[in-house]
């Protein structure tokens, strides 16, 4: 399974959420092999996982799509029998929004690299690991523009670049570069690269232009070739800080690194841009996904006044 997972250039994260899935089938079949089990038993997982576990809808469709991917793929067998199973309830949630002014308190809460980085995912709209796996020759200061590349979808776009980060950006890639060169200098400095880029470009892991915009504090062993490099930053510490900084301004949201790129769209739409424009910045598919930005719009007190206010 991990073989075909590779030929498809899956991430390293849907290959060990995918592997856990099926170790947990497994279990769940009295250690049977899963070529012997019928679509009962997968139907009974599926059901048991949202019955008795009370997962999430989107936690039941990754199994869903792990063990498809198994029976598919690898047992080369067909799951057209599984047929109807109990699905757990996707709830219809709006998402979570800022207002100018607590974006401008939660930003002013957090500082060196991580504020840099929370700032270019309100600036920008990306997504949290599109931003912490952005490469030197993703950004392009003389066209004031991101590079988005192999987003969700394996999908690349364009972002802007705000103006008002460029100098901050191009101080904190002069540290980086130091970095490297130090790397170099005690016979590092590799990078991972994607799609066997490595074997055709021997040099590139090298290369200034492939490092990483926020490398790691300390050096690593890649999981896959079990060579030591420097990969990028963790996106454990920019949750916290944000966390962390939402709770000392007293914020009563529920605030985390997606809300900044919410509030990125919400903020864009109230500035009169068009929601097709918006739409190609966030690299949504289609426009309805975009479409729950104007639900926030036309939510509370502009939208629709109350009726208490009208009493006499």
């Amino acid at each position: 399974m991990v073989a075909e997972i590779r030929c498809r250039h899956y991430s390293i994260r849907t290959e060990q959420a995918y592997e856990a899935w099926v170790c947990r089938f497994i279990l769940f079949c009295d250690n049977r092999d899963p070529s012997e089990v019928g679509a009962e038993r997968i139907r009974g997982f599926l059901e048991d996982l949202a019955v008795r576990g009370q997962v999430s809808a989107s936690t039941q469709s990754q199994a869903l799509n792990a063990l498809v991917f198994l029976y598919k793929q690898v047992l080369g067998q067909s799951l057209d029998a599984l047929g109807d199973f109990v699905r757990a309830k996707r709830p219809k949630r709006l998402p979570v929004v800022l207002e100018r002014s607590e974006v401008g308190r939660l930003l002013a809460g957090i500082e060196g690299t991580q504020h840099l980085m929370a700032a270019l995912l309100y600036g920008t709209g990306m997504r949290l690991m599109e931003c912490v796996r952005l490469r030197v020759q993703d950004i392009d200061f003389q066209y004031h523009q991101i590079v988005v590349r192999d987003g969700k979808g394996q999908k690349d776009r364009v972002v802007p670049l705000p103006v008002r980060l460029e100098e901050p950006l191009q101080e904190h890639l002069r540290q980086v570069q130091s970095l490297h060169e130090q790397d170099l200098a005690e016979g590092y400095g590799e990078v991972f690269l994607p799609d066997a880029l490595a074997r055709k470009w021997p040099n590139a892991p090298k290369e200034w232009i492939w490092q990483y915009v926020f490398p790691s504090g300390r050096l690593s062993v890649d999981p896959r070739s079990g060579k030591t490099r420097r990969h990028h930053v963790h996106e454990n510490g920019l949750q916290k800080a944000l966390k962390a900084a939402a709770q000392r301004t007293g914020m009563v949201k529920k605030v985390n690194c997606h809300c900044l790129r919410h509030s990125f769209a919400t903020h864009l739409l109230e500035s009169g841009y068009d929601i097709r424009t918006v739409q190609e910045l966030l690299g949504h598919a289609d426009v309805s996904t975009t479409m729950i930005y104007t639900h926030v719009l036309n939510r509370g007190g502009q939208g629709v006044r109350s009726p208490l206010d009208a009493l006499l």
